[in-house]
């Protein structure tokens, strides 16, 4: 299996500005407070497959009703995590300075819960639960397929970034949104949405 990458250059970058995400419909410019794991939370399966690095370019999620193209995003101009623009706001944005899906550490994919006009991709992330399926499907034609351990929700003061961004212990996905109350301004909504899974499984596109 390949070594774990490092956490090197934007990474560490991201990090060290504790997680902060992107202003916009979907994610506020505010990292969050760990509240605590899910109910109903899952651990990690104890195997697990390792895949090359590959673009992510589409993702399903059957439990609630997701099927999306994904784009890259890359770091806005105060560092934090961009996300897809609103006339994009129904594809997601795969952060393009992490990992690839499958690969060792937290690929990190984006979304928008909303727009002015109503529900975006990710606008029910909230109502997945620890065993649903998520279907990455890459550019190589592989699909990598995780198994969602928690969603959990980070008010706006502190994000667990080592939670979050560092793992790099074993191939996983995080699914970030907002949610909670929407507060306006520079805020937006009052918390952000984490889905944290684990690589389970792969198969040909």
């Amino acid at each position: 299996m390949k070594r774990p990458k490092s956490l090197t250059g934007p990474i560490a970058i991201v990090v060290g500005l504790a997680g902060v995400l992107a202003v916009g419909a979907g994610l506020s410019e505010h990292g969050g407070l760990w509240d605590r794991p899910a109910s109903g939370s899952k651990p990690p399966p104890r195997e697990f497959p390792v895949l090359e690095p590959s673009q992510p370019i589409r993702i399903a999620i059957p439990s609630i009703d997701v099927r999306a193209p994904v784009h890259g995003v890359g770091l806005a101009d105060d560092g934090s995590i961009s996300v897809p623009s609103v006339h994009r706001h129904n594809e997601a944005g795969w952060f393009d300075r992490g990992p690839t899906p499958g690969e060792f550490g937290p690929a990190i994919i984006v979304g928008h819960a909303d727009t002015k006009d109503g529900p975006s991709i990710f606008y029910s992330l909230p109502k997945l639960k620890a065993g649903d399926r998520i279907e990455v499907t890459r550019r190589d034609r592989s699909v990598a397929i995780f198994e969602v351990n928690s969603v959990e929700r980070f008010g706006k003061a502190k994000l667990p970034a080592d939670r979050v961004y560092s793992d790099y212990t074993r191939p996983a996905l995080r699914l970030i949104t907002c949610g909670g109350r929407w507060v306006g301004g520079s805020i937006g909504y009052a918390d952000n949405i984490v889905a944290f899974a684990s690589l389970v499984e792969t198969k040909d596109a």
